[in-house]
Parts: C-alpha cells; structure tokens; sequence
C-alpha cells in the first residue's frame, strides 16, 4: 500500500480497499503501518462488518474513533461459514493477542484446588496451575484466603490425609493430624479402601456446591448406623452433618431450582470495561470473579462473545446454563460450540423476568460496583504518581518505573535485580534476573555498570525506556547510573534517583531520595506517604535480588554435591533436583524411590546413596 501523505488519503485507500470486500462470512485483520495486527474480528458479512468501521457514516463512539485512527490497512480471510469463522478468530487471537482484541490471561495466579483420583488414597493440595493429568480441579479462587478457608472446612469436616506423596510412602506411624482424629492415615494402617473412595465422593459433592445434597446422605447414612445401634459411628455423623449445615448457612440462596448455572454480566467506562462472573451451584451462590480489560474496539455483544470462548475452553467445569446481561447475536453458534466442549447442551439466555433477571440485576449491580472502585484506585495511583511527580520536580508523570539492585554474599555470586512499577503496582512480567558477567572482583559500583549498560545499551531493542529510574545504594550509584546514561546518550529519554537508608548513627529517621546535582536529599514533608511508595519499590527490588542470590547459591550447592557422584551427567542431576526438590530429599530418598526417578537404575541409586552419605 502507498505510503500516507494526509488523512484523506488514508481514509481514500481504506474506502478503495471497502469496496473490494466480499460479502461472505470470514475474519478480519486490521494492522498499523508496520503490519502489526491491531485488532482481529470475525463476521457474518465481512463488507457489512468493515463499513461500520470504516464507511462514510463511520461511527460514533469517540473512544474507538480514535482507536480506528490508529489503523493502516487490513486484510479478510473467507470462510465456509460463520461457524468456521468462530473458529479461525479465536486461534487468531490466541497466536497474535491483538491489542485491541479481548485477551484473557491465564489463571496461574489464582489457586486452585486438586485432587488426585488417580491415587489410591487421593488427597487435596493448592496449586496454581491446571494440567490435563486425570485430576479433579475445582476453583480457580478468587484469593489464596478464600481456597485456604474451603480446605479449612474440607480439613475438619472429612479425614483425607495430608501428607504428600513422598511421606506417604516412606511414613512409618501416624502424624499429628492421625492422633487428633482428622486423618485416617492410610500412610501407615490399613484402611478400607471403599470407606476412602466414599469419602473421597462426599469431598467431592462437597467441592461442587452440592452440600444439600451431601447433608442428606450423610443424615441418612446416620439414620441407618443409629438402627444399627452403631452409635459411634452415628454420633461422627452427627457431627459432620451439624459442620455442613453450619456451613451452608453462611452461603447465599439465590434461586429455588438447585440448578447449577454462571451468571455474567459487563459494565464499562471509557477508560475500562469490567466482566463479573458468578458461580451458582445448586441454588447457592459459591463465590464472583471480575475481569478487567482496557482498550477495545468491540461493543459488548463482541466482547461477552470473545470472553465466553476464552474462559470455557480453559474452564474445568461447564454448567448447563449462562446467564448473560446482553444478548448474544451468535448464540446459537456459541451454544454449539460450548455443547461440544461439555459433551451436552448448553443454553445461553438473556432472561427479563423472574428469579432469573434479578440474578442477572445483581450480577450487573456487583460489575458496576468494582467497575467503580476500580476507577476509583486508577484515581488514587494517578494521583500519587502526579504528587510525585511534583515533589520530585521530574519532567513527566512517572507511569513506569524501574528500579535495580546488587546482591552477593561475600562476593560470590553477584547478581542484580530489576523491578519495573507501572500505573502505582509492580508489573512482574516485566521484572529481569541479571548474573554479573565481567566483574571478577567484588565491587558494587562495577555491577551497576554493568547492569545498567546491558539493561538500556540497546538501543530500539532497549524499550521501552522508563519514566523514571531508581538505584539503590544512595548517591555512589546514582552517580554511576548518571555516567551510564550520559555515556548512552539517554539523558532526555528518562530521570534518575537513588535512595539510601538512613543512617541512624548520624541522628536520621527516614530513608533518603538523592537527585543528581543535588547535595542534600529532598525533603518530603507533609508527603510522607510517596517516601513509603518510593521505599516499597526498593523493598521490592531488595526481595527480588536476594532471592534470586539465594537460589543461585543453593543451585550451585546442590550442584557440586552432585558433582561428586560418578556417572551423574547434567541432565541427570537436573533430573534428581526437579522430582526431590533438595539435597535434603535426595539423600533421605530410599534405594526404590531413587530407582523410579527417569534414567538411574538400581545400580546408579545405590552410588548415588553411597557418595552422598560420604558427603553428607
């Protein structure tokens, strides 16, 4: 395409390019000027579609005019049907993450709970990340807090065991959880196997939002005992039943029918847009999640469709029904496509009336609301950073900044830390581990060199650049970094401080922020508060390079333990550190928990056992 000279030629070829659409169903891609994908779409009618975006009358929601301006060129792929379409848009979307798409990140943030039937005796762990490895999941939670209460009340209310896999194993006698009656300790006793997997299925009842259910069960469970004149075992379910009801008396009953169901609903402002889901299971509503994204070219049909595929294709549980605060115009095929993840139908609805809408009313009400105090927080961080801004005389709001720091222990491996803040809150897929590579001798000030010139030494590849950087070690690094970036010609790409501890035998209380060419600190004030943010990040950055030391010097232990092993070649070792985490563990492992470990045999186990005791 021709290079753009005005606007009325861009708006020209894209209009050229318009009538030469077709008027089949496919998919669109729209790029800058650089063939960046920006936004991709897919459409019943592609021409129809593309006119509203670019036609004569074009459109009038400022936010994506503006978006719109932003476009190039684009480009259509013709489909067989809209089905197919579908298709195509979401793999595209999942192999570029256009811009402007609806992009849902993955849940390993969030915890989730697993249970492992394919063990004898399955028992529950938190994790954060869900697999395909014939597990029951159930969550994600919306906070470690909130999976840590569920496993609570799972915990006392039912008797799986505790202990990992490893213990199970190589456990002799009954723990602390045994003794106190919360384990029946299959570990070490014979326990009935029937009794377990009965167990097993009321957990997970239980883990479903099925406690009606399992309160019924187990009260008729406790009938027949009580016939039985096996009081004993009536009274333990007694207990039990008392514990689940008290349970679900703090769960909120929110329709007659016991169906299970999820409820979505948006709310959006101009800045953001905010998709609430809530989980209702049986009746009762187990718990909300919100969904937060930015910058979108699609209205909130588009978007509901987007985020409904992306969620239930990672999603280890589909319910029958969804409820949606907007009105699908592909819901039928959307319907298919979720029938077909789930094995059965799926109905999506749009409900006006009854016990439904008011369910829908306060999904939006509940969307709105942190749709609001989402705002509000943006506010607050703005504020703080424009605050900062002022009071450290800087020439630009300092909406990213980038903090670093040495760590070492007595010289040995030295490394640095990089900790990038944006918006106010630590971005941690922007955070770097540096090992120093040219320094031999313990120096502080050749590190930061070094970092420095291998962080921002780049050029292009070295963006983006920082609004403002921050060293930590007080004016020594400062001036270090200042020298780095004059020597990179990069003084008018970003500013510089650097924060120093207070010295306490000098009569000081309050850490201080040093600017170049200033002598004496800059004094805060009444804002004492953008200290504490400024010390935040530093704290963050101090906990980020340690950590990373640590683990290096630990890595490097266990490694020349292993060193000393005949026969234990790299892969091996790294092998043996990934299944027993530890020197510890490896050299607590039996003989037979060694020879399962993929490539050591018996023979390899019995040297491994026999060097490590040697040097243990």
């Amino acid at each position: 395409m021709k290079s753009l000279s005005t606007s009325d030629h861009w708006i020209t070829d894209l209009q050229d390019n318009l009538s030469r659409v077709s008027s089949a169903p496919g998919v669109y891609l729209m790029k800058d000027s650089l063939g960046n994908i920006l936004y991709s779409g897919k459409a019943q009618n592609l021409k129809k579609r593309l006119a509203s975006y670019f036609g004569k009358t074009g459109i009038s929601d400022i936010k994506t005019s503006v978006l719109i301006d932003k476009i190039f060129n684009f480009e259509t792929i013709i489909t067989a049907s809209e089905k197919e379409a579908l298709i195509l848009e979401s793999n595209l979307i999942k192999r570029y993450k256009p811009r402007y798409n609806v992009v849902l990140k993955d849940d390993k943030r969030y915890p989730s709970l697993r249970l492992d039937v394919e063990h004898p005796y399955p028992k529950l762990s938190i994790v954060r990340k869900i697999k395909k490895d014939g597990a029951l999941y159930f969550g994600p939670y919306s906070s470690a807090q909130a999976v840590r209460e569920t496993l609570k009340i799972i915990n006392k209310t039912f008797k799986l065991r505790k202990c990992s896999d490893r213990e199970f194993k190589t456990r002799t006698r009954p723990c602390l959880n045994c003794q106190m009656q919360g384990c029946l300790a299959p570990c070490c006793r014979e326990v009935d196997k029937k009794i377990y997997d009965e167990m097993v299925k009321e957990v997970v009842l239980f883990l479903k939002g099925r406690t009606p259910e399992l309160i019924r069960k187990v009260k008729k469970d406790m009938v027949v005992a009580a016939e039985a004149q096996d009081f004993e075992r009536a009274a333990v379910l007694r207990d039990k039943m008392f514990s689940l009801e008290r349970t679900v008396e703090k769960q909120v009953a929110v329709s007659t029918d016991f169906k299970d169901r999820d409820v979505i609903a948006i709310a959006r402002s101009s800045e953001i847009f905010v998709v609430t889901i809530f989980y209702v299971r049986g009746g009762f509503l187990l718990g909300t999640r919100n969904f937060y994204f930015s910058e979108t070219m699609s209205n909130d049909e588009e978007i509901l469709g987007v985020f409904i595929r992306q969620y239930y294709e990672k999603a280890h549980f589909i319910p029958k029904e969804i409820l949606l605060s907007k009105r699908l115009e592909d819901s039928g095929l959307i319907e298919e496509w979720l029938r077909n993840l789930k094995g059965e139908k799926v109905v999506i609805l749009r409900p006006h009336r009854g016990e439904k809408a008011s369910l829908l009313n306060m999904a939006v009400q509940n969307a709105e609301k942190s749709l609001k105090d989402k705002l509000s927080a943006i506010a607050g961080e703005l504020e703080t950073l424009t605050r900062l801004q002022k009071r450290l005389n800087l020439a630009r709001l300092p909406m990213r900044i980038e903090c670093f720091d040495n760590s070492n222990l007595s010289g040995t491996e030295p490394v640095a830390g990089m900790v990038v803040f944006e918006n106010g809150k630590s971005k941690k897929s922007a955070y770097r581990k540096y090992k120093i590579k040219t320094v031999i001798q313990p120096d502080d000030y050749a590190y930061m060199d070094e970092v420095l010139r291998r962080r921002y030494g780049k050029g292009e590849k070295s963006k983006p650049f920082p609004d403002l950087l921050m060293v930590d070690g007080g004016k020594g690094q400062l001036n270090i970094a200042v020298a780095v970036i004059k020597n990179l010609n990069l003084e008018k790409e970003f500013e510089i401080i650097g924060i120093a501890k207070k010295d306490i035998k000098k009569g000081e209380d309050q850490d201080k922020i040093y600017k170049p060419g200033r002598v004496n600190p800059i004094n805060f004030g009444h804002e004492g508060n953008l200290l504490l943010f400024l010390q935040k990040i530093r704290d963050e950055t101090h906990r980020f390079a340690i950590a990373f030391q640590r683990k290096r010097r630990k890595m490097k232990s266990l490694r020349s333990a292993l060193d000393e092993v005949p026969g234990i070649g790299k892969k091996r070792k790294e092998t043996l550190l990934t299944h027993f985490e530890s020197i510890k563990g490896i050299r607590s492992a039996t003989l037979e928990e060694l020879s399962t470990v993929p490539g050591i045999n018996r023979r390899i186990a019995a040297i491994i056992k026999k060097q490590l005791s040697l040097s243990g």
